[in-house]
């Protein structure tokens, strides 16, 4: 609750810079979440600007998570190029709905990290994840600050305490169930069998 409260006051004190300093730090974090949603939620009720909210929440959690892109795209280099070369018929399978999976992840309370490390293990395209991404996060932050006094209450139910350890539990799990499915399904055998007769 003390860092909850430390970063309310760092948004209050600094407005724009402040919002984008804690959307920022609160979706950085991979596996300790940090309830900026909640404190967006708060300002809004609170009467702050939507617009700084939307504008500034929007950018400072959309940079924020390109962290697990990052380390995917980085720690990626670990997998063998035979099963880089196997994976990478998920981006083409990823290429026909991708703008919508990362718009919903970004819009919703899914956990962010299950896709965009993996897309940063198949170096997908930085552009591709961003753009989905800060439309979601933006129209999220939008939501949180207009209606933040109509829907404090279910926002608090749906979005929950993001820093609880149980929500951090779960996340750590699926996190590790979609890198494994990922990495043990042969992406070119799924291409070939329901793709490419799509395509001929």
């Amino acid at each position: 609750m003390q860092l909850e409260e430390w970063l309310l006051n760092i948004a209050i004190q600094y407005q724009f810079l402040g919002v984008f300093f804690v959307s920022f730090i609160g979706s950085l974090s991979i596996l300790f979440p940090i309830p900026y949603t909640i404190i967006i939620l708060n300002l809004g009720f609170s009467g702050m600007d939507p617009l700084i909210l939307t504008i500034a929440g929007g950018l400072g959690s959309a940079i924020g998570e390109l962290s697990g892109y990052a380390l995917g795209y980085y720690g990626g280099k670990l997998i063998s190029s035979e099963r880089r070369r196997k994976m990478s018929f998920f981006i083409k399978i990823f290429n026909k709905y991708g703008a919508i999976a990362v718009f919903l992840f970004a819009l919703t309370p899914l956990p962010d990290d299950l896709l965009f490390i993996p897309l940063g293990v198949l170096h997908y395209s930085f552009i591709k994840v961003f753009i989905p991404s800060l439309a979601g996060k933006l129209l999220m932050c939008f939501l949180l600050a207009y209606f933040g006094k109509l829907f404090k209450d279910i926002a608090t139910l749906v979005f929950g305490e993001e820093s609880s350890w149980i929500g951090m539990i779960i996340t750590t799990i699926l996190l590790f169930i979609v890198l494994f499915i990922l990495l043990k399904i042969d992406w070119e055998k799924v291409f070939k069998k329901y793709f490419e007769k799509e395509e001929s």
